[in-house]
């Protein structure tokens, strides 16, 4: 049927249509009609997409999940093409089936609509035709309506009268207790949200002992998401309403059997930390996070690692110093030596943190040593943990005592025996630079990042040349040409042909972050004149570099320069020579 010959009355055709696509057998097909519905909604009017379309869309939820995937979603946008605010509750139908299907991204899609059209509701609408919706998920005989209810109490009760809310707090009550775990589970998710829109009496006479239920609930899986809202709660209640109806739930919750539960403790302490303020913290947080500190399980001890410095940072003032050298220093210390891995690396990643909250001293005195310690570390993530914040105990202590303190054991790990040591610390050689500056790496660090070129390992070398690039592009092309470029064009000249190719190589990789006039006056000369060697390996290498600087050069030092030696190259003695002296004049078309 087309467009043209459609017979009766036009309007009719894309209703037609969709219906024909959403019967289809190709899921694809009825998907595009789902993402097409706006389109079709907007070519039928108001009238009849409240009347026609809507109606049809909810008899036909029985489809591919991906199919109402896409319809849920289309549904959240689609209040003005019902006719506005006043008509938004005809959207309420096909989500309400939506929010009750099995699949949980669908329905959690189709609770995102139903949150973004509350909104719309005028307060006669929610409290007609929301707020029963939400009664009716919350008593459904399926699990799946009961957890999608809970994501919807907080977008209503806030906007409906005093006798509906009583309503809506009885059937939040009644989740809080379903007998199904997942019930419960969204229950303990939402309650943080829902405990603020209610009002303080009534956090306090009804929800309070739902949280303390919920805590302290058989299923780990639902007292860890009620430590979320143990955050918000507090935040909700005075400092001794706090101290009498939420620290019981939260110590509990500190040394709770099920790791799964301390660790979502240790994940959300900064939180908890502002939240229940600096009394309640001294008292009751600064030996819980000692605790959480040494758990048994490495991910506890990895997550409260993690909140080190946040923790130490949002300390009061009066005695940040006091607590942290008597209380979270001794555990920091034995953190340095965990067995554990990802929960030194953790550590490694805000320690250095801690020295702008110490100061100078305690620094040098307490935490230098296990920097020092962490540099040493076998695991690689570690070290660059270290490496990568170096700038924020500089700033504290001053370049000097760093370069007297640290560097000594940078340069140690720089001439480990072990190959790959050496290979790690080259790797974060440029980042390192940055931090420390041109004039401090020059002086201290150039030597060694030069004698990583005649290194007897070829990885070393080939990671030296990539390092040497990335330093010409930190510190610029004027600094490559007093420094580096000397240093690396002397290596043409070298007894042995492995450097004499590490040379090509270096002139190769630095040519990328060089200028044309550098390359042409200063790497070109070199390596012409090393295209009379007497090894062929070096000679082929020399085609193949000529190849690469070829791009960047202009006519004349191609046909005077290049030119002759490529054939001279191509008339050579070894085959491989000539291969790649050939391939260099094609390419650079010098035929």
């Amino acid at each position: 049927m087309a467009a043209s010959d459609a017979t009766g009355d036009d309007s009719l055709y894309p209703i037609a249509v969709l219906i024909d696509e959403l019967r289809n057998e190709d899921v694809q097909l009825r998907l595009n009609s789902i993402k097409k519905l706006s389109t079709i909604a907007l070519a039928l009017g108001v009238e009849r997409t409240r009347k026609e379309l809507i109606p049809f869309l909810t008899d036909t939820i029985y489809d591919e999940d991906e199919v109402l995937l896409a319809l849920a979603e289309q549904l959240g946008s689609f209040t003005p093409l019902v006719g506005g605010p006043e008509h938004v509750h005809c959207l309420l139908p096909p989500l309400e089936s939506l929010a009750t299907v099995e699949e949980t991204v669908v329905r959690d899609k189709a609770v995102d609509s139903l949150r973004t059209i509350a909104a719309q509701h005028a307060q006669s609408d929610l409290e007609n035709y929301f707020v029963p919706l939400v009664k009716r998920l919350s008593g459904g005989d399926w699990f799946t309506s009961r957890t999608s209810a809970c994501g919807l109490f907080s977008v209503c009760y806030p906007r409906v009268s005093s006798a509906v809310k009583a309503e809506l707090r009885q059937h939040f009550r009644s989740v809080c207790g379903d007998d199904t775990p997942m019930v419960r589970r969204a229950a303990a998710a939402k309650l943080g949200e829902f405990a603020k829109v209610v009002e303080t009496e009534y956090l306090k006479s009804d929800l309070i002992p739902l949280f303390t239920a919920l805590a302290s609930d058989e299923q780990d899986s639902v007292r860890l998401l009620a430590v979320e809202a143990c955050a918000v709660v507090a935040t909700l209640l005075s400092t001794d309403d706090t101290e009498q109806l939420v620290m019981p739930t939260l110590r509990e919750a500190a040394n709770d059997k099920s790791w799964r539960v301390r660790y979502m403790v240790a994940d959300k302490f900064t939180e908890l930390q502002k939240a229940v303020g600096p009394e309640i913290t001294k008292n009751d947080l600064v030996p819980a996070f000692q605790s959480l500190l040494k758990d048994c399980e490495a991910e506890v001890r990895a997550a409260s690692a993690n909140k080190i410095k946040d923790f130490c940072a949002n300390l009061s003032q009066a005695n940040k110093e006091q607590i942290i050298m008597t209380f979270i220093l001794p555990s920091v210390k034995e953190l340095v030596s965990d067995a554990n891995q990802h929960v030194k690396s953790a550590l490694a990643s805000v320690i250095m943190g801690l020295s702008p909250i110490l100061g100078k001293e305690n620094t040098i005195e307490h935490l230098l040593p296990l920097f020092l310690t962490q540099l040493k570390d076998d695991c690689p993530e570690v070290r660059l943990n270290i490496i990568s914040n170096l700038d924020c105990v500089n700033e504290v202590i001053g370049i000097k005592q760093l370069s007297q303190s640290l560097l000594p054991a940078i340069v140690e790990l720089a001439e480990d025996t072990k190959w790959r040591v050496r290979l790690a610390i080259i790797e974060y050689m440029p980042l390192l630079a940055g931090q420390l500056g041109v004039d401090f790496f020059d002086e201290k660090l150039n030597s060694m990042c030069m004698s990583w070129l005649v290194d007897h390992v070829y990885a070393i070398r080939e990671a030296a040349t990539q390092n040497l690039k990335k330093l010409v592009e930190k510190f610029g092309t004027e600094w490559a040409q007093q420094t580096v470029i000397p240093k690396v064009l002397q290596m043409a000249r070298d007894q042995n042909y492995l450097h004499r190719m590490t040379c090509l190589f270096c002139i190769s990789l630095l040519s990328d972050a060089c200028d044309a006039e550098l390359v042409s006056k200063l790497m070109l000369p070199t390596i012409v004149n090393m295209g009379k060697d007497q090894v062929a390996n070096v000679r082929f290498n020399v085609a193949k570099t000529l190849h690469k600087l070829g791009e960047k050069l202009d006519q004349s030092a191609l046909q005077q320069q290049v030119k002759p030696c490529l054939e001279k190259l191509r008339q050579d003695s070894d085959i491989d020579v000539q291969y790649f002296a050939q391939e260099a004049i094609e390419g650079l078309k010098l035929q």
